[in-house]
């Protein structure tokens, strides 16, 4: 009897050790939780947070804890959990909960309490308090890593696990665009998945019964939260900005996973990808997690959204007299009709690449000014457009300028057999973009700044569906450009940025300081 009654008291505690977020009371009035014996045995040379929270025997994401001493990630800290296990088995003593953020002595269990731990849960989860946001942009101080190596916050090189180079020097332009740098940087959510406006409108996500967007709308079961991608890019810009990181690059495995799954596979890790095809999906897609509609707006589009006047007519055909033009030309079918959209960024067309070599055998590389393909949104500038149908003749002019405004230089064109690359240079002046004269009359005297500096510059080099891209990066801190292309970072001179093949291009006008956080 008395060993039965033994055994039924000693139950709960098993259940109590398995369970990650429970606090043991033995252990908060233990003198050992605050002085553990194996803190010297923590390795910070081998921690890596970058990388998905899974258990490394079980592959479960559920509480999940992290060795100190080897770096690797095992579930629970029951007497039958696997970190348990290999903390007799290799005796690795000190580990944390990833999700917690508190520190355990197995296979003791007690809970470890010490200052000195401080910098890794920074690493795991880095903080900014508003007067550190404010000052990024007016300090060039260098951070030096645990292993030695110094690095600039915000200039921090990207992995590339295979053929991601295409999402990387996306992630980096966008994490230098200082509005949603500080939006993502102040909102730190911790354990919480979604933004703080939707908590407030009494919303239940992921329940069993009805499983709900941000919007209200109902998702299928089995696809992924939509607040899973504003996450993970949080936490990525967040440690691209941390100043007190264990090595001087970040690895995007969790930010890339997230877009893979996010876009049903549409991005991969293992093929290359065009980033426009992508920056276009990511924007629009952290548009949409964050609550946005074309009413309703978020950080994306007070950054990015600028409107524009599309002038479109049917193209009449060739082989009609001018009798029977001018008759079609008055019909209301034919008139020109004028429609106001958005956009996110402004596709500028190259002019078609020279066939033919020069006397000396050797490939022409042409050359045209940034205000030629910008002649397109003047208003003036015609262009016809083709379906398999009809035809539309089109011009286009500006309505209204976003504080930071996207150039998407069209470099391949598609045909029936293969992509071809034009590989014409565009020539641009660095600062003092002056966009007026391509905005419409009333549009002209809502914008009193039309002067746009450049902030980013993404760069592809080699073949069409191959080569690599690299991006152009202004620290506004430093005053200076680097050049970022995975791993590598370097200084480049702005006189350079002309030189190269320029793709896509993140223009800041000289008064998008501020602007209302969504």
């Amino acid at each position: 009897m008395a060993t039965g009654a033994l055994k039924r008291e000693r139950e709960p505690e098993h259940d109590s050790d398995e369970d990650g977020d429970d606090v043991l009371s033995s252990g908060l009035t233990d003198g050992r939780s605050r002085h553990c014996p194996y803190l010297d045995t923590i390795n910070r040379s081998v921690l890596d947070f970058d990388f998905e929270k899974l258990c490394s025997v079980s592959l479960s994401h559920i509480n999940v804890y992290a060795c100190l001493v080897c770096g690797k990630y095992f579930q629970g800290r029951g007497p039958h959990s696997h970190a348990y296990t290999h903390s007799v088995q290799v005796g690795h003593h000190v580990f944390l909960n990833l999700h917690t953020l508190r520190f355990y002595c197995l296979p003791d269990n007690y809970q470890v309490l010490d200052s000195s731990l401080d910098d890794v849960t920074y690493v795991l989860r880095p903080t900014f308090m508003p007067e550190q946001i404010r000052a990024l942009d007016n300090q060039a101080k260098l951070a030096r890593a645990y292993d030695g190596s110094t690095y600039l916050p915000g200039i921090v090189g990207l992995n590339n696990i295979k053929a991601n180079d295409y999402a990387n020097v996306v992630f980096q332009a966008l994490s230098n665009v200082p509005p949603l740098r500080n939006y993502f940087l102040s909102n730190v959510t911790g354990g919480s998945s979604f933004p703080a406006s939707d908590k407030k409108k009494g919303r239940t996500f992921g329940s069993k019964s009805k499983v709900l967007s941000i919007s209200g709308s109902q998702r299928p079961p089995g696809s992924p939260p939509p607040a899973l991608l504003w996450r993970r890019f949080g936490e990525l810009l967040r440690k691209l900005w941390n100043p007190r990181g264990f090595k001087a690059h970040v690895s995007p495995h969790e930010m890339l996973q997230a877009v893979v799954l996010c876009s049903h596979k549409r991005f991969q890790i293992t093929r290359q990808g065009d980033p426009i095809d992508f920056l276009s999906w990511f924007l629009n897609s952290l548009h949409l997690a964050l609550g946005g509609t074309r009413r309703k707006h978020t950080i994306v589009t007070n950054v990015f959204q600028g409107a524009m006047m599309v002038y479109s007519r049917k193209l009449l055909h060739p082989d009609l007299s001018a009798e029977e033009k001018a008759v079609m030309m008055a019909d209301e079918e034919h008139m020109e009709v004028a429609n106001e959209t958005t956009f996110l960024y402004l596709t500028l067309d190259l002019p078609s690449a020279p066939l033919y070599k020069d006397e000396l055998e050797q490939n022409i590389i042409p050359q045209v000014p940034l205000f030629n393909i910008l002649a397109k949104f003047n208003g003036q500038t015609e262009k016809e457009y083709r379906t398999l149908k009809e035809g539309f003749i089109r011009r286009f002019q500006l309505t209204h300028l976003p504080p930071y405004l996207i150039f998407y230089i069209k470099r391949f064109t598609k045909n029936n057999f293969f992509v071809e690359k034009n590989p014409t240079i565009v020539n641009f002046p660095i600062t003092n973009v002056d966009l007026r004269d391509y905005l419409t009359t009333e549009a002209q005297h809502k914008h009193p700044v039309t002067t746009y500096d450049l902030l980013a510059n993404i760069v592809h080099d080699g073949k069409p569906g191959e080569g690599s891209y690299r991006v152009h990066v202004f620290h506004q801190g430093a005053g200076r450009w680097f050049e970022m292309q995975d791993l590598h970072v370097s200084d480049i001179l702005p006189q350079m940025l002309t030189l190269s093949e320029a793709y896509i291009q993140i223009w800041k006008r000289q008064d998008g300081e501020d602007l209302p956080m969504v």
